[in-house]
């Protein structure tokens, strides 16, 4: 894949929301608790050293009991020089590309760029602006557990980082596509509210084929959404904002007005960058229209 993230939701069948759900890889009793199993072409396959990091990070969340302050996980150097390479990579096309509400969330959220910050750190700081907390899994979790935490004001959150023989991209979402972009988001009250929103709606979702549209229509505003700032096209997506590679391809995707009908019923390819997104006239234009959408649901 060549965005930074991927929620690898599928067009055909129930939707993944997240890399969190996947109805293939072992699940434990609460649903939360479960490892993710490597694709053969993922890049660090055949790094041993590797997957064990990953294991041994994933160890954290299998043993957290929800609730509880989040214990650290331990990074090394080349983690931290590795979550700084893809800082370096952001900062820039976050002051072009971004809009007004990430920015703001962002200098308030006040991640370091020196090191991986630790979820428990971030969850208390965006817990301070909006409620939200971060709670850790380790991998693979249903798509209804992770949608249904939010309304909980919950996002469930992997704390591994990506390979480091491919800084700025990844195939499932990492510690840094969750801190640098749901995370600072969620400092935002009007984003965290939405979230709520989604997770009450997929309560309130009994059918497959509902859910599968209520994930697009997560998927073109909280994952991939833009709004006009001042003329220009600014981002609030986190699968966005958390990409480099995402933020620039965006300027050559076909933008359509922002219909959140249309929008759940547009098929999208999570193996290349989006070619078309939903733009909004204004991020208060959009707040107003999906929480209404939400609010009505289904």
């Amino acid at each position: 894949m060549l965005q930074e993230q991927q929620r690898q939701l599928s067009n055909t069948s129930l939707p993944d929301i997240t890399a969190h759900g996947d109805a293939a890889c072992p699940t434990l009793s609460n649903g939360r608790r479960a490892l993710v199993e490597l694709d053969p072409d993922h890049p660090g396959f055949r790094d041993l050293a590797y997957r064990a990091r990953r294991d041994e990070i994933a160890e954290i969340a299998l043993h957290y009991e929800p609730g509880a302050p989040v214990p650290d996980a331990p990074y090394t150097d080349e983690e931290h020089q590795l979550w700084r390479t893809v800082r370096d990579a952001l900062a820039p096309r976050h002051e072009s590309h971004a809009c007004a509400e990430y920015l703001t969330c962002v200098r308030q959220i006040n991640l370091s760029r020196e090191h991986i910050p630790q979820l428990r750190e971030v969850s208390e700081k965006v817990r301070a602006f909006s409620g939200f907390r971060l709670e850790p899994v380790g991998g693979l979790v249903a798509p209804r557990v992770f949608l249904e935490s939010l309304a909980n004001g919950v996002f469930l959150s992997t704390q591994y980082i990506r390979h480091h023989s491919t800084p700025l991209y990844t195939p499932e979402p990492d510690v840094v596509h969750e801190l640098l972009g749901h995370a600072v988001l969620l400092a935002s009250e009007p984003v965290a509210e939405l979230n709520r929103l989604v997770g009450e709606a997929v309560r309130r979702t009994t059918s497959d084929e509902a859910l599968e549209r209520l994930a697009r229509v997560y998927w073109f505003t909280i994952e991939f959404g833009i709004v006009r700032e001042a003329g220009e096209v600014k981002a609030y997506g986190a699968g966005l904002v958390s990409s480099a590679g995402e933020l620039e391809a965006m300027r050559r995707a076909e933008l359509r007005p922002l219909d959140l009908e249309a929008a759940s019923r547009q098929e999208f390819d999570t193996t290349d960058y989006q070619p078309v997104l939903f733009c909004a006239d204004s991020f208060e234009s959009m707040f107003e229209n999906l929480r209404d959408y939400l609010l009505r649901w289904p």
